[in-house]
């Protein structure tokens, strides 16, 4: 004997299962946002603050005067051009040596991809010894290295220059994310159809000529999506570099003087208009990616 079931069809009942999940974005990401900002235009110093007042954009003119902000944004900028620049010339490198299907390409794919297996922080306490400043007789890590195979000229002070730190800073960063960049770019190549290689090599193009006016026009959207999501980890780069040096002063970075600012100098207000700075220039990169990606997904439909 069968029973049928009858179902009862309601237009709620996706957006009930879905409703959790709104509720917890709208109150720990938005509402977050929302506090942060609130507080940004106060003249909070601590969490025990009683008499709380609007002060409006106060605390921002004040970051704009404030050598230590400008110093911190500064390092940021110079970490995030050479660990962009460095992981897109690795990563496109090594998915050139990889496309075309090599012996033992799962083995080299699984060893670039590793590094994305450690944490930022771990990562951080080995590249701390890595790049130890100490030279010649004291050398360790990379310095050591430097010496033993006779090139004990370029042993250098690492993360503790104040020239050169926040361009070792981006060593590890690279060699974290490299094989990440690496993938994306991997996944573009296999996705460009086998026959236009095949009637460009008809055409009598060279293999210079087909990568140049073929291949890589056709990975612009596989650049743009790899640059946003670099440029998105690097603006709020935080555990790699404390790990490295702690709170330095020569690889200071907007994340790690917000965090002085909130823990150490108990000023909530400032500390909360550096966290908008960051979310505002995170925002000014990924929102224009975000309408670029809507506007082709709605061209192809």
């Amino acid at each position: 004997m069968s029973v049928k079931k009858n179902r009862v069809h309601s237009p709620w009942g996706g957006f009930f299962f879905v409703l959790p999940s709104i509720l917890a974005m709208a109150v720990f990401v938005y509402g977050m946002i929302g506090y942060t900002l609130r507080e940004s235009l106060t003249n909070r110093t601590n969490a025990w603050e009683t008499e709380i007042k609007l002060v409006g954009l106060t605390n921002y003119r004040e970051l704009l005067v404030d050598p230590e902000f400008t110093h911190a944004l500064s390092n940021l900028l110079k970490f995030t051009v050479v660990f962009m620049i460095g992981c897109l010339l690795s990563g496109l490198i090594m998915s050139l040596l990889l496309e075309k299907g090599i012996k033992g390409e799962g083995f080299f794919r699984s060893t670039y991809l590793y590094p994305m297996a450690i944490s930022f922080i771990a990562m951080g306490t080995s590249w701390r010894w890595l790049m130890d400043s100490a030279r010649d007789a004291d050398a360790t890590g990379l310095n050591y290295l430097l010496q033993k195979i006779g090139l004990g000229f370029l042993q250098s002070d690492w993360y503790t220059s104040e020239a050169g730190s926040m361009y070792a800073m981006a060593l590890p960063a690279i060699w974290q994310m490299a094989g990440y960049v690496m993938a994306l770019f991997l996944a573009g190549f296999r996705g460009i159809p086998d026959d236009l290689r095949e009637a460009a090599r008809v055409d009598g193009a060279t293999e210079f000529k087909i990568y140049r006016h073929i291949l890589f026009p056709q990975l612009s959207p596989t650049f743009l999506t790899i640059l946003i999501i670099l440029g998105h980890i690097s603006m709020k780069v935080f555990d790699l570099i404390f790990g490295i040096a702690s709170k330095s002063y020569v690889t200071k970075v907007l994340a790690i003087y917000m965090w002085q600012v909130i823990f150490d100098f108990q000023n909530f207000a400032a500390g909360a208009a550096i966290a908008i700075v960051i979310l505002v220039m995170i925002a000014v990169a990924v929102i224009p990616y975000l309408i670029y990606v809507n506007k082709t997904e709605e061209a192809n439909k």
